[in-house]
This record gives C-alpha cells, structure tokens and sequence, in this order.
C-alpha cells in the first residue's frame, strides 16, 4: 500500500488503535454519509473465513454479496465466500420491509458482524459501495513500490472499525453524462467508466448519443445514419486556425451493443438516459438524409465544433416523422423513465427563409410575441409533438434550457446549463429541474474549468443547486445535479479520466452529501483515499491536483 487510510486522529484515538495499523479501515468516505457514529468497540476482522450472507432465492442480493467478495480480494489478496446460510462472523446483507425505491440505507459494524440493512435492493447496494469504500487497500497490483516491484503484499486479514451509520442520498437524480457525437468510445470502456459512476453514487448516465460530428446508434428504419453520419472525414486541431489532422473517426453502437450497456448499468443500478439532440446538431443526420433539412443540402457530417446554421427543417411533414420514428426505436431499446431530446444551440435563421417553416407559422396562426418570436415557438410546438408521442409511451421528456425560450410544458424536465440562472429560471417556472451549469460541472471546458490544483475541486465542490434566490416551494423543483464531458478534444481514456477524476468525488459530494455536512477541508483527506482507489482498478487521474491538495494538508498541520 502506498499510502496508508486517511484516518482522523480523533477517530485513531476513539478506537484505541495504533497509528501504524495499515490493516484497519476508516468510514471517511466520499461521499460522506448522513450520519456516522463511531462506537468504542473491537473492530469487525475479514479473513478467508469470513462469508457474505444472502437471502436464499435473491438473486439481486446473491449477486450484489458476490460483487462485493470480488472487491474485497482486489483490494485486499483475501478471498471471502458468499452464502444463504447465517453464520457467525458473517457479513449480513438484509434486505428489510419498506419503501422498495429508497436508496436509504444503515451499517452496523462490530466484531461478531456487519449488516447493511435497506428497503430496497438499491438501498443494500450503496451500503455496499460504503463497505468497499471504506477497506484499507492492501493489494495494490497496479502499483509498484520504491523497489519498482508490484505492490501485492499479501495479509491474512483486515479490519473496518466498528460504526453505526444511517444514509441516504440528498437528490433523487445523481448524473453524469459523457459526449459519444464527438468522439466514439467503446463499450467495454464505457462499462469501466459506468463502474467508476457507481462508485461515486451516481444513478443516472446520461448519454449523449448523436451531434453534427457523428450519429452514434443504429436506427432499423433508418440505416444512412450510421451508414454515412457515424463517420467524418477528420477533425479540426485544438488551435482552430483552419488546420485538421486529417485522421477519419467512425463507431456506433448497435441497438443490442446498447442494450447490453443499459443492462450492465442497471446491474449496477444506474439508468441510462438516451439523448438525440434536436433539431440543431443535426449535421450528421442531414448528411445521412439531406431531404430533413431546410435546404435540401448537401451536407457533410461536421469536421469543426459549434453551432451550425443548418438544422431540421421544422416546417417538413417527414421531418416530424422521422423524429417520431427514431424516438420509437430510443425507447423501445431504453427503458428509462427520462428521454433527452436536447432543444439547445438550434439557429433559427434557415427557418426565417424557410417556405416550408413559415408556412407550418402561418398554419399554427404562431404570432410574435414580447419574449418569444415565431421560429422559437415553432421550435416549442416541434418539441411538443416530440413530447407527445415520449408522454404517449408513459416516459418524461428531458431536454436542455434552450427549451425555455419558447412556452414549454411544465411536464419536461430541463437540465440547465447555460448558467447557474438557467436553472434558476426553470425552477421559478415550475419545471423539474437538473443543475448542471457550463461554468462548475462542464469538466471538459479549457476555458472555464481548467484542470489545475485545489480551484478546480472547489469550483464544483462550492456550488450549492438549490440556490438561495429561490423560495423553498421552487427549490423543491431542483430534483438533482449532473456533470457533464464533452468529446471535441477528448478522443483517449487518458483525457477522459483526467478530466473525470477527482473531480467527480467532489460532485458526488455535492449531489449526494446534505448542504450543511459539506466541507472541502474535511473533503480533502477523503479525496486522497478515492485516489488510491483509482490507483488500484488502474485509473487515470489529475496528479497534479493531488499534489496541491497534499501540500495543502501539510501547511494546514
């Protein structure tokens, strides 16, 4: 072990254990549970004898003992069994009567036992994720030591202090969401990054799945779109100066490809949430099938970045329809209850000249109005008939705030990430609302989140969701909080983790810690831990920003 658990030296003294025991675990943990209440008692002791008790005939919680068993030896060399029968120091999970949907869930840890105990089965699994969390790691096969010989010092056994602990998530939704439109990712690598979300007590991923620069999902109805929009010729350089590495970039997923993720990811009790962005962001789709749009093309799938004039052609009777088509193949391979429509970044200019789109105007009988003109409420009845056919399948309709600028249905939820006023706006209006603003949880933007030392966990660690300008009636609209990373210039698993880790503790934080228990001094000693944690299932991570936390600590003593 490279580094020893980050204990609290009133914890150490509580437990009257000795400070050079790097066998014995800590319950500071990320995200920091609600309540933790050390308990002046011998510690529970893992060894090869040690078993994880399931229920006979469950096969979620025989699944979950084992996920946890597997996790124990990778962490720590000692091979534990899983069972139906109870046995003495034994490892309980126990699933109790209640709410089936809770994600609530306590911890009893003393030398006879350890009992995660819920209501549901997803309540057990956080409680588990708290467990793992909380082991000391003694078999670090990843990382070599100052002999530059691997790190598998083998122990007999290991010990997590006893404790009571009572949790429960301060937000419903938990998200992240990661761009494939741009760059491609495969999908073992997505299963990877879906483990570390679980880590993190994240339940939803949001999946971006098509942009101007790609189409990323196999539609049966509509095959030109990975045919021809799931590939570009090359991709602009960083320095947008007009000059393109000249490299083609190509992948999709099949519709059983997806499938298989959504699966993997509900195994972990993650959702995934489709999105297909429209009707801006379309590029890809309109190289695939140039009659969608205004113009009738050509069309070529985007090489650069940002905002393009050309979008779905509204006004087109197919276009509505090939809309509601690929929504019927989304949602017959996602079972979410959320489907991301998007709505942002859509120029209204093709439509102002648009034969097609001024007419469909004139036969709503759109007017202008104050605050909205008739091509942003053309967009908000297009959405709308979207909306329908999502509503008609019994799902919710998600989309970002551009949605806004027309007159929406209180029904859809909207993720707000213009500015922290985007937010702000939606729930003053009455929408559901997921904080996810460009200036704190984009963590792919150069300009504003730059992936440097200590500001860059506190840009996300001090964002509060439910602003203090809202009443307590609006901020019961705030529902949760989601980080975002997009692709333009993320194209390796280095970049991406580097962008990811560790600031997704911090966001784990935010979205699942109660307002008043967060602390980023008190964060600090717990982030370096998820670090050894990335370490061992050989994740990339910022070095720099540990460094700069670890000097910090250091200066604080």
């Amino acid at each position: 072990m490279l580094r020893r658990i980050i204990l609290t030296a009133a914890f150490l003294a509580s437990l009257s254990l000795s400070a050079k025991d790097l066998n014995m675990g800590s319950w500071q943990i990320v995200p920091l549970p609600e309540q933790v209440k050390e308990v002046e008692a011998a510690p529970f002791k893992i060894t090869s004898k040690t078993t994880i008790y399931y229920a006979a005939g469950d096969e979620k919680q025989k699944k979950d003992a084992e996920f946890l068993a597997s996790h124990i030896k990778e962490v720590t060399g000692i091979e534990v069994k899983t069972t139906d029968k109870q046995e003495k120091k034994q490892i309980r999970l126990a699933l109790n009567a209640g709410d089936p949907k809770s994600e609530a869930y306590s911890l009893v840890v003393n030398k006879n036992e350890i009992i995660i105990s819920a209501t549901s089965h997803v309540g057990i699994f956080y409680g588990i994720q708290s467990v793992m969390k909380a082991l000391p790691i003694t078999h670090n096969k990843n990382v070599k030591n100052a002999n530059n010989a691997k790190n598998v010092k083998i122990v007999k056994s290991v010990s997590l202090p006893a404790v009571e602990v009572k949790d429960a998530p301060r937000f419903a939704y938990r998200a992240f969401m990661i761009d494939v439109g741009r760059h491609y990712f495969s999908v073992p690598y997505l299963k990877k990054l879906i483990d570390v979300f679980a880590m993190h007590n994240i339940n939803y991923f949001h999946w971006h799945l098509t942009e101007d620069q790609g189409w990323r999902l196999e539609i049966k109805k509509y095959p030109m779109l990975t045919q021809i929009g799931s590939k570009r010729k090359e991709t602009i350089l960083p320095t947008n100066k007009n000059e393109f590495d000249g490299v083609p970039v190509s992948g999709y997923y099949t519709q059983e490809e997806a499938r298989e993720i959504v699966k993997y990811a509900a195994d972990r009790y993650i959702t995934v949430i489709p999105e297909v962005d429209m009707p801006g962001h379309m590029l890809a789709a309109l190289a695939s099938y140039p009659e969608l749009g205004c113009t009738g093309g050509p069309y070529e799938v985007a090489t650069r970045f940002g905002v393009f004039e050309d979008v779905l052609c509204a006004g087109k009777a197919q276009t509505l329809q090939f809309a509601k088509d690929v929504m019927d193949e989304i949602m017959d391979i996602f079972p979410s209850e959320y489907i991301h429509i998007g709505g942002d970044e859509c120029p209204k200019n093709r439509w102002k000249v648009c034969e097609n789109c001024q007419k469909k105007i004139a036969e709503l009988g759109i007017q202008e109005l104050p605050k909205h003109s008739k091509e942003e409420q053309l967009q908000t009845w297009f959405m709308g008939e979207i909306e329908k056919q999502i509503r008609n399948r019994g799902r919710k309709m998600m989309g970002w705030d551009e949605i806004l600028e027309g007159t929406p249905s209180k029904d859809i939820t909207v993720c707000g990430w213009t500015s922290v006023n985007a937010s702000i706006r939606s729930a003053r209006e009455g929408h559901p609302t997921i904080v996810a603003p460009i200036s704190n949880f984009y963590f792919s933007n150069p300009r504003i989140n730059k992936i440097e030392g200590i500001p860059s966990i506190q840009r996300v660690n001090d964002l509060e969701p439910c602003s203090d300008k809202l009443t307590p009636a609006e901020q019961k609209n705030i529902i949760g909080a989601e980080g975002c990373i997009w692709t333009e210039w993320v194209k390796d698993a280095e970049k991406m983790e580097w962008e990811l880790l560790p600031r997704l503790a911090a966001l784990s934080e935010v979205q699942w810690t109660a307002k008043d228990k967060r602390n980023l001094e008190n964060f600090f000693p717990r982030m370096l831990h998820m670090q050894d944690l990335y370490r061992l299932y050989g994740l990339n991570y910022k070095a720099d920003i540990e460094d700069a936390v670890k000097k910090h600590l250091e200066e604080k003593k």
